[in-house]
C-alpha cells in the first residue's frame, strides 16, 4: 500500500476538481404513524403531519482528479447517502453536485443487476447503464471475468450467486470501464481476505494510474494507507475535510470520548485482581528517569485523549544504563519509563507503550496484562512510576511512540482511556553491524535443523 502523503497537500484548482458539492442537504419526512403520510397528502390545509431528518446538512468539498479520498464516520453520519447523490441515485433537497468524467459506482451488493438474468447478461445491463455499445463491452468481458473468477456460475442467474460473488462480479465491472471515477461503499467488506487484497492492488493500480476514488470504510487503517485526503461526517454534517491521517486521528479520537463515557458508566466493582500476578511499589531498585511534573508538552503531530482518570506526566526510553536516549539499535534491550497521576481511585490500571510507523500504522505493543502481570491499587492523588525492559525486534527505519494508562472495564477486550498520547516522542532504529541488515518488522528467534535425503532413482 502507498504511503499516505499527510503533509504538502495542495488544494485543487478550479480546472483540476473531479467532484464539486456545494451547500448539499437532503431532507427525509419522518411519519410517527403510516397513515400521517395520508393524512398530510389529503389535508385541504396542508397541515404537515411529519418531521425532517437532514440527512446531510450544507456539506461543501471538493475532489480534485486523481486523488484518493476516504470518507469516514459512524452508521447513520450520511456517507452512503451522500455517495449516491453524487452518483445520481438520489436527488438533494438543497445544494448540487458536480462531476466531471465517468463514474464507475460499487454502492450496494448487487445494485443494478437483474437476479433473473445471468452474470453474463448482468456484465453487458450494466454496461449499457454506463453508457457502453455492446461492441465496447466485449473488448471488457475477459478482464472482467478474470477478475472476478467465478467460473461456470458466469452462465448461471445471479439470485443463485452468494454475497460474495455477487461483490466480485460487481467489483470487476466497475474496475474495468475506464471510468474518471471510482466510487467504493462498504460492499467490499463481505469478500474473502484474498479477494479483499486483490481488490486493494487493483485500486492501487487504479490510482498510480490517476482514476479519481472515493472510498467509503469503516476500516480506518485502509483509509490511512490508501487515502491522501479524508472527509468525515458527523450527523449529516462535514466535521473535518483534510489530509486523510488528520481525519482518521480526529475519527479515532471522538470514537474513544463516546466510549469511554460508555464504559465509565458500566463500571463496576466486577474487576478482580489476579492475586498470581500482581506485582507492589517496592523496588527500589529501578531509578525513577522522568519527571514527577507534567513534561510532556505539545509536539507537532502528536494526539492525547482520555477521559482525566490519570495523565501521564512525563515519558522516556533508557539504554540499560539509564541514559536516555532517542537512538536505538535494533533488538537490543532498552527501558521504558513513565509517570502517572491518578485522579480518581482505582483497584488497578493498565500501561501501555505501543510503537508506530510513521504512517501512523500500530506495530508494536508492549501491555502488562497482556504479559500477565497485575498491577495494584491506586488512590487519587497518587504517583506511580512505571518501568518495562523491552526488546526492539525491529527494521531499520524511524518510528512514532505513543503511551497510554488505562483501565480495564472488561479485562483484556474494552478498555477505558484514562490517558492517551500518540507521538509522544520519536525513535531512530539502527543496525549494529550494517553488513548484517535486518529486513524484517518482526522478528522471532528460531531453531532450526537441516537433513540431506537422497533423491532416489526413478
Amino acid at each position: 500500500m502507498p504511503n499516505n502523503p499527510t503533509s504538502n497537500i495542495q488544494h485543487p484548482t478550479s480546472s483540476d476538481l473531479a467532484i464539486k458539492v456545494q451547500n448539499l442537504t437532503k431532507i427525509y419526512h419522518l411519519y410517527d404513524k403510516p397513515q400521517d403520510r395520508l393524512k398530510e397528502a389529503l389535508n385541504p390545509f396542508k397541515k404537515s403531519y411529519h418531521h425532517d431528518f437532514f440527512a446531510l446538512e450544507d456539506i461543501s468539498f471538493e475532489v480534485g482528479r486523481g486523488e484518493t479520498v476516504g470518507i469516514i464516520g459512524k452508521n447513520g453520519a450520511g456517507k452512503s447517502t451522500l455517495l449516491k447523490i453524487i452518483t445520481g441515485v438520489l436527488t438533494p433537497t438543497a445544494g448540487k453536485v458536480e462531476v466531471r468524467g465517468r463514474i464507475a459506482s460499487l454502492l450496494e451488493l448487487g445494485a443494478g443487476f437483474n437476479p433473473e438474468m445471468t452474470g453474463l447478461e448482468n456484465i453487458y445491463l450494466n454496461g449499457t447503464l454506463m453508457g457502453f455499445s455492446k461492441e465496447e463491452m466485449d473488448t471488457r468481458v475477459d478482464d472482467i471475468l478474470s477478475f472476478a473468477n467465478i467460473g461456470e456460475f458466469i452462465d448461471q442467474p445471479v439470485k443463485m450467486y452468494s454475497s460474495g460473488m455477487f461483490a466480485r462480479l460487481a467489483f470487476s465491472v466497475a474496475i474495468n470501464v475506464d471510468a474518471d471515477i471510482l466510487i467504493v461503499d462498504e460492499a467490499l467488506s463481505v469478500g474473502d481476505m484474498l479477494f479483499q487484497a486483490k481488490c486493494i492492488a487493483k485500486m492501487t493500480a487504479l490510482m498510480e494510474e490517476g482514476t479519481t476514488i472515493l472510498f467509503v470504510s469503516h476500516d480506518i487503517h485502509a483509509v490511512r494507507a490508501l487515502c491522501n485526503w479524508g472527509v468525515y461526517l458527523e450527523n449529516g454534517r462535514v466535521k473535518f475535510s483534510g489530509a486523510a491521517g488528520e481525519a482518521v486521528d480526529m475519527y479515532i479520537n471522538d470514537d474513544q470520548e463516546a466510549s469511554n463515557a460508555q464504559l465509565k458508566s458500566m463500571q463496576t466493582d466486577m474487576y478482580r485482581v489476579d492475586e498470581e500476578n500482581l506485582i507492589d511499589f517496592t523496588d527500589e531498585s529501578i531509578p525513577v528517569k522522568v519527571s514527577l511534573e507534567p513534561s510532556i508538552g505539545e509536539k507537532e503531530g502528536m494526539v492525547r485523549h482520555g477521559d482525566g482518570g490519570a495523565e501521564i506526566l512525563d515519558f522516556g526510553v533508557f539504554d540499560l544504563r539509564f541514559h536516555r536516549t532517542t537512538q536505538l539499535v535494533s533488538k537490543e534491550d532498552y527501558y521504558i519509563q513513565m509517570s502517572i497521576r491518578f485522579d480518581e481511585d482505582l483497584p488497578t490500571f493498565v500501561a501501555t507503550t505501543t510503537l508506530f510507523g510513521l504512517d501512523g500504522e500500530q506495530l508494536l505493543a508492549w501491555i502488562n496484562t497482556q504479559d500477565e502481570v497485575e498491577f495494584p491499587p491506586v488512590s487519587k492523588g497518587d504517583i506511580v512510576v512505571v518501568t518495562n525492559r523491552i526488546n526492539l525486534p525491529l527494521k531499520q527505519d524511524v518510528y512514532k511512540l505513543g503511551a497510554s494508562v488505562e483501565y480495564p472495564t472488561i479485562p483484556l477486550l474494552q478498555h477505558r482511556f484514562l490517558d492517551m498520547v500518540k507521538g509522544i516522542d520519536v525513535v531512530d532504529v539502527k543496525f549494529e553491524s550494517p553488513s548484517k541488515p535486518f529486513h524484517s518488522t518482526f522478528y522471532s528467534k528460531g531453531e532450526y535443523l537441516l537433513k540431506k535425503v537422497e533423491k532416489k532413482d526413478g
